[in-house]
């Protein structure tokens, strides 16, 4: 994203702004019969609103919104109230003539980054059982890059045009730091994302936990996404613009924690437990700057899930999950014009 293009804009969208709102239309209700769809993460209170190709973000109670990831607009804020959001009438004639306008530029996923936890000297979670007789030692790190090596394959197939890259491709060990190093050295082009999808196995005192998984970062964790020389010096623009970046982020990180988990269940089934879509500030996955999330691919300390991990059947079903949760992603946002990405 040109951040220029936000920050010249800024300055021109506060001035017509208004001064006072009232929020007497239900939004929720409003977008049934607007074709517009919906979303809202209640733990940050920010949203999104699709239509025609396009894409705006929201935080309750505040005026700027994000259009398309690529510029700012200022309009009436947003009201939760009763657990329903409440707009003004000047907030949908405003969003209405940016869903209206043509689309420019498409956005795409340029690049996908698969980190295969662990590795070399760090085997991770690992447990031996007796397997046909044989004391047989169950490594997470060997998991990983399995499913990895797998998930690569598949992608690179479907998307010959994507930068398909793993972190590490062999039993190497990495730090954490090397690791978002990586994620963060990505290049892409102009309107252009990588996705950092990091792949783990669970580990529990109790012998009896199972099931899978997957992480995104906290909404209450904050951290800095944004370069502060991108804003040209100008030091009351960042915390802007760091925060309603950080924001998309989560967002699009939830969205696609999401689609994962619905591949995970379609091919695993009742093999296993879904667990559900969770929310935590792992290392890997706060210092990415970029769309992250981390999947807990089942406990090696559960003895029938250990097996199940240790079994290339089972894990080609849980990496055409993964695959299928990825794709479902890609399309929806290719098509509905974007998310972040900042150049």
């Amino acid at each position: 994203m040109k951040l220029k293009k936000i920050i010249s804009l800024i300055c021109l969208v506060f001035i017509s702004a208004g001064l006072f709102a009232v929020n007497d239309i239900a939004l929720l209700e409003r977008s049934k019969n607007s074709g517009m769809t919906i979303y809202w993460d209640s733990l940050s209170e920010t949203g999104m609103i699709e239509k025609n190709g396009h894409q705006l973000s929201f935080r309750n109670g505040e005026r700027m919104v994000l259009l398309d990831s690529i510029r700012m607009m200022i309009t009436d804020a947003p009201e939760l109230r009763d657990n329903q959001l409440y707009v003004s009438k000047k907030f949908l004639d405003d969003s209405e003539e940016f869903f209206n306008q043509k689309s420019e530029l498409p956005f795409k996923v340029g690049a996908i980054l698969i980190d295969a936890g662990h590795g070399g000297k760090d085997p991770g979670a690992l447990k031996t059982y007796k397997i046909n007789g044989k004391n047989v030692t169950i490594q997470e790190k060997d998991i990983t890059l399995k499913v990895s090596k797998m998930l690569a394959e598949r992608l690179k197939a479907a998307y010959p045009g994507k930068q398909i890259i793993l972190t590490r491709s062999t039993d190497k060990f990495l730090t954490l730091g090397e690791r978002t190093d990586i994620a963060n050295g990505v290049k892409v082009g102009e309107n252009e994302a990588v996705l950092f999808i990091s792949v783990h196995v669970n580990s529990s005192l109790n012998k009896t936990s199972s099931g899978y998984e997957v992480w995104y970062l906290s909404p209450g964790y904050r951290r800095n996404v944004l370069d502060k020389s991108a804003v040209d010096g100008d030091e009351n623009l960042f915390p802007i613009l760091n925060s309603m970046l950080e924001e998309e982020y989560t967002t699009e990180s939830i969205m696609i924690a999401k689609f994962i988990m619905d591949g995970l269940q379609g091919q695993i089934g009742k093999e296993s437990t879904a667990r559900g879509i969770k929310a935590e500030e792992w290392f890997v996955v706060r210092n990415s700057n970029m769309p992250s999330v981390l999947i807990e691919l089942g406990f090696i300390s559960n003895e029938k899930e250990a097996l199940l991990l240790n079994d290339e059947r089972y894990l080609k079903k849980a990496t055409l999950g993964i695959y299928n949760g990825i794709a479902a992603f890609i399309t929806h946002f290719e098509r509905s014009q974007g998310f972040t990405s900042i150049k």
